[in-house]
């Protein structure tokens, strides 16, 4: 059984070459970078985790999991994201709460536990933030998505993810009423600034670039992100 700590490096590993927009090998400063740490305590974690053949590795090289370490990364990030939709769904967390709390339950082992809390849970393909939960075998599905910034004027959308999980951002997402699956309308678009009025069941909010650029969408009638002729 690895430690915590092993865990959070696969993890994070998986995050950067798997599920990032730009996901790809990564090298030990930006892992560095990710996870709060000194370059030095990363090359230090990945000798241990090369000997445990779960992560390719050459000092001064680029990182990359092996088929090993890429199934373990996916089932803890499987048991956080479970933990997520269970706490949220069942439990009546907000969506800015769960995170921290999914941080501590995701390192509990138990098979039979989580199979069971999938099982629970129907199977979600999705957490409350629209992260993709890989099932038993590592499998995700994540489906092709555009940003609110893309969104033409006048375009109906529903929200199916977002992208930035900071609490101050899912606060603020709360504040204006908006939630995965929700109807979101662009009102008017600011040439200047790229501020971007949008319409949130009846009431319209102004919001920056930095938010449109973190919540994913579809169209609202057909369900494409793209060749939308709705």
């Amino acid at each position: 059984m690895l430690s915590f700590t092993k865990e959070n490096y696969l993890k994070t590993l998986v995050q950067l070459t798997v599920f990032a927009d730009n996901a790809q090998e990564v090298g030990v400063s930006s892992l560095a970078k990710k996870l709060s740490v000194q370059p030095a305590t990363v090359n230090d974690m990945l000798r241990k985790l090369k000997s445990k053949s779960l992560v390719n590795y050459q000092k001064y090289g680029k990182i990359s999991l092996t088929e090993e370490g890429l199934l373990q990364g996916m089932e803890i990030i499987r048991r956080h994201r479970l933990w997520e939709t269970f706490l949220y769904q069942e439990l009546d967390f907000s969506w800015d709460e769960v995170h921290e709390i999914a941080e501590e339950l995701e390192h509990v082992h138990s098979k039979k536990l989580i199979d069971g809390l999938d099982k629970f849970l129907d199977y979600p393909e999705f957490d409350p933030h629209g992260d993709a939960i890989p099932n038993e075998k590592g499998e995700i599905k994540i489906p092709y998505r555009s940003t609110l910034s893309e969104v033409a004027i006048g375009k109906s959308c529903k929200v199916v993810a977002v992208t930035d999980e900071s609490i101050e951002f899912l606060q603020y997402a709360d504040k204006i009423g908006l939630k995965i699956n929700d109807e979101v309308i662009v009102v008017s678009k600011e040439a200047f600034d790229s501020l971007t009025t949008i319409q949130v069941g009846k009431e319209c909010h102004i919001v920056s670039p930095k938010f449109t650029d973190n919540i994913f969408v579809v169209c609202n009638k057909c369900g494409k992100a793209k060749g939308c002729s709705c």
